[in-house]
């Protein structure tokens, strides 16, 4: 085992930090938020701010219509490049698969929820209903 791998499995990193590293969210701030507004979850259960990361850990990231389930790989304090910020985690397939069907169904809306104006009551209801269709199946 290298010096560096030992460091790295002493170290200890808070989940907004290591979201903070591994590029999820462009400031600490905007992690915390995420955290504390039950957007983030760790392990299956809602994460706290200051809860020390794991190897092996799963999280789960809510960030609009997209959630995404990641295993972390590795863990750092420091935020650096993306290729190396992609290392620290891995998606994984369920992820993978659910975002795309995801994806296809809110293409298959018509694009209604992304408009140019406020959506009016049976777009509202209509919306309503696609979020329940979408996180029901889950």
């Amino acid at each position: 085992m290298s010096k560096a791998e030992k460091h790295q499995q002493s170290q200890a990193v808070r989940l907004d930090k290591w979201l903070w590293a591994a590029r999820f969210y462009k400031t600490r701030s905007l992690c915390k938020e995420a955290v504390d507004g039950g957007k983030v979850m760790y392990n299956g259960s809602k994460g706290k701010a200051s809860r020390n990361v794991e190897l092996g850990a799963l999280v789960t990231i809510r960030k609009g219509w997209d959630e995404m389930t990641v295993e972390i790989k590795g863990l750092s304090e420091q935020r650096r490049g993306a290729p190396e910020a992609q290392l620290l985690y891995s998606e994984t397939a369920e992820s993978i698969e659910k975002r795309e069907r995801r994806a296809v169904e809110h293409k298959s809306f018509g694009g209604r929820i992304m408009a140019d104006h406020r959506p009016n009551k049976k777009e509202r209801r209509d919306i309503q209903q696609l979020k329940r269709d979408i996180f029901s199946s889950d």
